[in-house]
């Protein structure tokens, strides 16, 4: 049952409530959500819960009415977020707003073949590696796994490349051995209902990958979860693997359906393996995009560096170079469906803040303009991850500048472009004005818009609408549909947010993100009013030049791939054909060039260039060097804004 308790209960109240339901052998499990705190229970007893609605301080009893209770919706409504340490001060988190991939081997066949794989795939952005040490085939003469020895194969390599490790247990006989080497324990499809196994391992309290057997349906697969959290763990990743059907065209048949289908059943992250639905290789990608698309939280994928002399499933196991194009095309795909690829960063640095109290934390600041809610505060959750930092909003993208400059931050989140709306000229003027920055990172993400209007409010009300003039000439086509509303311009999209709900008035809507609504209390009028669904907004990432460890933030996965520069050319005949004439020579690829007025210095202007690093390997700084001493003899200014990785570049 799930027990909501009244906003003003006592402390008193509170264990009593409590006591009673532990009296009873319950399980408890305390959530706060934004606007009620439920204490969730389950237990083997039955209770009348009118004795409990009875108790002071309970506002409502709420029955789980699924088998699967502590893996239901009815149990938990905020999704759950898997997190794994991988041994470089992070945590890879597996739910939420990140796409995590896991790859490797199917089956350790030696230390070369585990440490060279290992490399291409945390290069080509896998956050763990997979690879199979006990290998339970259906036939006794085929390849059993090396056993103890693969593991310590898989251990250093994942040490090596800060990968967290995965392998599949099968057998209670192994967990002993197998712990001190594992950070995820997989449950195969062939033991999905191995009810003894999954007690076992549940008891260990590691994260542990579910993997749906290919006869099971969902209630089948969530019921064994539930053996698992009700043994000990709170950490059960779902893994659809494909289910066995009449065609033969195909190894199994891979149930996307059951995607969205578990989303509205369970809290519980959701991944999908394509390797083992297809016969071969090649259709192996294809899948994996479709699953990002179907809405799964991260892909599980077999890659081998010689897959024709796998002892294991090599027709089904990608090459490392199908693999990284996959990753590619993930990368792409994500901020569509509103997430990020995670990868590997180094460790962030150990900011120390005071907060009230004196207590300390140790998160990084990340500056950006706005209110709670903002684009921006967004595009932070998905570079940083929001566990990792504190946002810090500020009235004004000057003000995140000054705030990096002068300490109260340590990083700032700045637009620079937007797909349909153009450049964001203001920031390209902060880059002239603050010399002291640089750019240390890029993240995109995909903007919707939608119109939001206070409790009961409707469009036939709406006389007014508030929000960043970017967001106004984005939502055009929808705007000019109402051409009797008047448009005020806001500092930031959730500033618009805000002041409608403070407003209280219906004749005020705000054009937003429709996260606003819930942060603001609004109603959502109307959804997807962009005038184009590719509608992506470019962010910077900055920092202090003077700030200690600087640029250690940076996904380890991703070599730097972008150069960004402020030009000033000469004033002379051909002198931008020049300067552009220096990259063509060093073969490299202008991405960007925008130019803006130099204040006090009429009809006279300041160049920004993007430039491409592709191929140049993970340290292109002597490319740079060199193109900059080149830049340098045909201009008049020349500022290198940074060397950066950005995904899907």
């Amino acid at each position: 049952m799930v027990v909501v308790l009244k906003k003003g209960i006592s402390a008193a109240e509170r264990e009593a409530v409590e006591g009673f339901l532990t009296g009873k052998q319950f399980k408890l499990n305390e959530i706060v959500g934004e606007e009620d705190t439920v204490i969730a229970a389950v237990g083997k007893l039955s209770v009348d819960r009118r004795e409990v609605e009875a108790m002071p301080g309970v506002a409502q009893v709420i029955p789980i009415s699924k088998p699967y209770k502590l893996a239901s919706r009815e149990f938990k409504r905020e999704d759950t977020i898997v997190e794994v340490p991988n041994g470089r001060g992070q945590k890879i988190r597996i739910g939420g707003q990140r796409v995590a991939v896991i790859a490797g081997p199917r089956a350790v066949e030696s230390r070369e073949q585990v440490m060279e794989v290992a490399g291409s795939v945390a290069a080509s952005g896998a956050v763990m590696l997979r690879g199979g040490a006990y290998e339970p085939n259906s036939s006794p003469y085929n390849f059993q796994g090396l056993g103890e020895e693969g593991l310590k194969y898989l251990k250093e390599a994942g040490e090596k490349y800060g990968l967290p490790i995965v392998t599949e247990l099968v057998s209670i006989n192994h967990i002993p051995l197998m712990r001190d080497y594992v950070d995820v324990f997989q449950i195969g499809a062939r033991t999905m209902q191995d009810f003894d196994l999954l007690k076992a391992v549940g008891a260990t309290g590691k994260p542990v990958i579910l993997r749906r057997s290919y006869s099971a349906t969902l209630e089948e697969l969530l019921m064994s979860a539930e053996y698992l959290l009700s043994s000990g763990t709170d950490s059960v990743i779902l893994c659809e693997r494909g289910i066995r059907t009449f065609e033969k065209a195909t190894r199994n048949t891979l149930d996307l359906s059951a995607v969205p289908v578990l989303r509205q059943l369970t809290h519980l992250p959701i991944i999908v393996d394509p390797s083992h639905t297809v016969l071969t290789r090649d259709k192996v990608g294809a899948m994996g995009l479709a699953a990002i698309a179907a809405g799964a939280d991260g892909l599980m994928v077999e890659v081998h560096h010689d897959p024709g002399k796998a002892l294991v499933d090599g027709a089904q196991s990608m090459m490392p170079e199908q693999f990284d194009k996959m990753m590619h095309d993930v990368e792409a795909l994500a901020p569509v469906m509103g997430k990020a690829v995670a990868h590997i960063r180094q460790e962030l640095p150990s900011v120390v803040r005071l907060q009230e109290g004196g207590r300390r934390k140790g998160k990084v600041v990340v500056a950006y303009s706005g209110k709670r809610g903002a684009y921006a505060e967004q595009a932070i959750s998905r570079y940083f991850d929001a566990a990792d930092c504190e946002s810090s909003p500020v009235d004004s993208f000057a003000e995140i500048f000054q705030s990096v400059i002068d300490g109260k931050a340590d990083y700032g989140m700045v637009p620079i472009e937007n797909s349909l709306a153009g450049s964001v000229y203001q920031n390209y003027d902060n880059f002239t004005r603050f010399e002291d920055v640089s750019i240390v990172g890029a993240v995109t993400l995909n903007i919707r818009h939608a119109l939001l209007g206070v409790k009961g409010a409707s469009l036939a009300d709406v006389k007014q609408v508030y929000s960043h003039p970017q967001a106004l000439s984005q939502s055009k086509k929808f705007l000019d549909a109402h051409a009797g509303w008047t448009q005020v311009e806001s500092l930031s999209t959730a500033t618009a947010a805000e002041f409608v709900a403070r407003s209280g008035s219906k004749e005020n809507a705000a054009v937003a993100s429709p996260l606003n609504a819930p942060l603001y209390k609004l109603d959502v009028l109307a959804e997807d009013i962009e005038d184009d669904p590719g509608n992506f907004t470019r962010f910077v990432v900055i920092q202090s030049n003077s700030a200690d460890g600087r640029g250690i933030s940076g996904e380890v996965n991703i070599a730097p791939n972008v150069a960004s520069f402020i030009i000033k050319t000469k004033n002379e005949p051909g002198a931008l054909y020049s300067v552009l004439g220096i990259f063509n020579e060093c073969k490299l690829n202008l991405t960007r060039l925008e130019s803006r007025p130099i204040e006090g210095e009429p009809w006279k202007y300041w160049f920004y260039v993007d430039v491409e690093l592709k191929g140049l390997g993970t340290q292109p700084s002597s490319t740079v060097a060199s193109l900059m001493a080149k830049l340098n003899e045909k201009t008049e200014y020349l500022r290198l804004l940074g060397i950066y990785a950005e995904a899907g570049k």
